[in-house]
């Protein structure tokens, strides 16, 4: 039997045990306290200068954007996104899609209850980082919904991945930025009660751990239990980070941290709807339309361990050390329904079923050293970084004998139409390993007081042996790929706030798919470029950014058909262009007003210079902003609003151009209690979320109601 319900890793309970026992044993302390003197009278003590290296990078925290050097977002030559924490609270965007749904330019293509690809610019975003460091996502699919509670803000980096890695598409890169330690002792409790039986509850706790301020530790916890409008789908996860950072000596910050989440999924989608009929026309169902069986399941764990070891070195140099862990245990038992057509019959019959169980296993590592500071040179200051890490990523998948194929009858049907079949022998369908091995290199020149240029390059080594990571079968023996990928950028100052940009990049990715002779598809190359003018206004509260983007993909996987004989999809490499523009704001209008602001439109051109991947919409709008109700001070109300173009998939479904609407309303009821509410799809729209594999529809009206307690 698969293990359904599994405790943490040993190594993860006993470092959250400690942490929380520091939590309770220490005393609240900040980190330049007032004491008492002799005399009766306050007395304040001078700063320590062993407090200052630690004080520093909590208070300052920034993160490296698109470049891995420290520049504020307008200084970036690229453009990006930023969903901080405020957004994701007032909206209650707890789970990952829901999240990057705000994201300008961003399409969320949740095809699956458990699966998800996300792509801007008309590609697959390839590249997934938790404080800037993690493997490519394999094929593009996000697997399970990570909890947002756990961040304290994600970052969308649109465009090719720039130096984040060797190797990446046009699209761009999520980045999730933890919640650290700061030098603060509080928190706040979350409760929330919604529709389809909603339960919620969330912890984050800050805590001073030394009387001098130099350790502090954060916890940050969330359990979640909701059914869906899905018939019979639910999920139960479980989520935590525990941080402890403080100060080595005079020049060193030591950071140590775990994460855990355990996502339970009870009767999933495998796959989605089909509704096309033969005629064209198609299917009009019940958004709670499943094809799943009530005995399925699919359960995610995800655990994770890292440290870092930063060091200021004299003249503004810091060398940095940062070791990662991580394991994922998932179990499934899933049932799909399809047809060799394609089309149900006009009486909804035709569909045919597809049991599946399977176990799998990944670990990654990965190690990263570096050096960053400023040099002098030509009467300037400039910016440089160096360095160089590794990492490897292993996955083994084993799959049960015992499926058989019935013939369901008319859709929709019922969850017990098919019982869960006697399964037999485990064996392994896949065992595949991937190295990456990295050396890179950037600079920020300060070419004259306006311009500034930005240059790197990288340098990879990617060893692939085993069995094709995603699903293709392939077995690769120590396929080995080296590539050195150049990127360029310019920013010249116009004023004082507003800034033109222009960047350029090479773009490589290695694939697993293959062609109908079953061939490994050679690595996909390319190009990306970027121009663009960038505004702050209103004292810098208020952010505007203008794109144009151009990127051609050469030799990508495309599915051009199904192989009957080995049951899978075969792929032929295609050259795909991409050009549009953007617009973007985001920022405070006011005290207390805050918007954002994304308007996106491109062309998607295949090697016959026609319309390709008409499954993406061309064209989105995202739209939030929030406010304090000038007349009743203690309530604040916001709106969300997503637009997108019509989508379609030949010989599938289609979707016409819609939009969806949330809103919230929040009281605070005193100084550390606040009450929100959330209703999302305001107007209950029916549409067809996704059309890429089958069709599924997106949810219709819900609410939910969270107490928030400031500790």
């Amino acid at each position: 039997m698969a293990q359904t319900t599994q405790p943490p890793h040993r190594s993860v309970a006993i470092a959250a045990a400690l942490l929380a026992s520091g939590f309770l044993a220490s005393a609240p302390a900040s980190a330049q306290s007032a004491g008492t003197g002799t005399d009766g009278t306050t007395t304040t003590p001078e700063p320590e200068l062993s407090t200052v290296v630690i004080k520093a990078k909590r208070e300052n925290r920034v993160s490296k954007g698109a470049t891995n050097l420290p520049m504020e977002v307008k200084d970036t030559p690229q453009s990006i996104s930023t969903i901080d924490k405020e957004t994701l609270r007032d909206f209650g965007a707890t789970d990952a899609n829901d999240a990057l749904r705000f994201g300008t330019g961003l399409t969320v293509d949740e095809w699956e209850t458990n699966r998800t690809s996300y792509s801007t610019r008309g590609f697959d975003i390839m590249l997934t980082q938790i404080d800037g460091l993690g493997m490519t996502n394999d094929w593009g699919i996000a697997e399970s919904q990570m909890d947002t509670y756990l961040f304290e803000k994600i970052e969308l980096i649109r465009g090719a991945n720039g130096l984040l890695t060797g190797v990446g598409t046009a699209s761009g890169t999520i980045n999730y930025v933890r919640k650290r330690p700061t030098s603060k002792d509080g928190g706040e409790a979350q409760l929330t009660m919604g529709s389809f039986g909603q339960k919620r509850v969330a912890l984050d706790y800050n805590k001073v751990l030394s009387k001098d301020g130099l350790w502090a530790g954060r916890l940050v916890v969330a359990h979640d239990d909701k059914d869906s409008y899905l018939r019979a789908l639910g999920t139960e996860r479980t989520a935590l980070s525990a941080i402890v950072e403080g100060q080595i000596g005079l020049n060193g910050v030591l950071t140590l941290g775990l994460s855990y989440q355990d996502s339970k999924q009870r009767s999933p989608m495998w796959g989605s709807l089909t509704l096309p009929y033969a005629d064209g026309s198609l299917a009009e169902f019940d958004v709670s339309a499943s094809t799943s069986q009530d005995w399925t399941l699919w359960n995610n764990r995800r655990q994770s361990v890292f440290a870092e070891y930063a060091h200021t070195l004299p003249n503004n140099w810091e060398a940095k050390l940062t070791l990662n862990h991580a394991e994922g245990k998932d179990a499934t038992k899933l049932f799909y329904a399809y047809t060799f057509t394609g089309y149900l019959n006009d009486d909804n019959t035709g569909l045919y079923g597809w049991p599946y169980r399977s176990d799998s296993s990944s670990s990654s590592d990965i190690v990263d050293v570096n050096l960053s500071g400023q040099f002098g040179a030509f009467g300037r200051q400039h910016d440089a970084l160096f360095g160089l890490s590794h990492s490897k990523q292993k996955t083994t998948t084993w799959t049960y004998a015992g499926a058989t194929f019935p013939v369901l009858p008319a859709f929709p049907y019922a969850g017990d139409v098919f019982a869960e079949p006697a399964w037999g022998t485990r064996t392994v369908s896949n065992d595949g390993d991937q190295n990456l091995t990295r050396l890179y290199a950037a600079s920020r020149l300060q070419l004259t007081d306006a311009l500034k240029g930005i240059a790197g390059i990288n340098a990879i080594r990617l060893v692939r042996d085993g069995t094709a990571i995603y699903g293709s079968g392939v077995q690769l023996n120590n396929e080995t790929t080296r590539k050195v990928s150049p990127y360029v950028g310019l920013t010249y100052d116009l004023t004082p706030d507003a800034l033109a940009y222009a960047s350029y990049s090479d773009i490589f990715q290695a694939q697993d798919q293959v062609d109908n002779n079953g061939v490994t598809l050679k690595p996909m190359k390319g190009v990306n470029a970027e121009v663009g003018l960038k505004a702050e206004w209103l004292d810098r509260k208020l952010l505007t950014t203008f794109a144009l983007f151009s990127a051609e993909q050469r030799g990508l996987a495309t599915v051009a058909g199904f192989n009957t004989n080995t049951q899978q999809d075969y792929y032929e490499p295609k050259d795909v262009k991409t050009q549009g523009f953007e617009i973007e704001a985001s920022g405070r209008i006011g005290a207390d007003t805050k918007v954002s602001a994304g308007f996106t439109s491109m062309s998607l051109k295949g090697p016959d210079g026609k319309d390709i991947y008409e499954w993406i919409p061309r064209r989105t709008l995202k739209l939030q902003a929030d406010t304090r109700v000038a007349a009743v001070p203690k309530l604040r109300v916001g709106s969300g609003l997503r637009w997108q173009s019509g989508v379609s998939k030949v010989a599938g479904a289609r979707q016409d151009a819609y939009v969806v609407v949330d809103a919230f309303a929040a009281y605070e009821l005193t100084d550390k209690a606040t009450l929100r509410l959330n209703v999302r799809n305001l107007a209950d729209k029916k549409y067809i979320r996704s059309v890429t594999y089958g069709a599924i529809y997106g949810a219709p009206r819900s609410a939910a109601l969270t107490l928030e307690y400031k500790l």
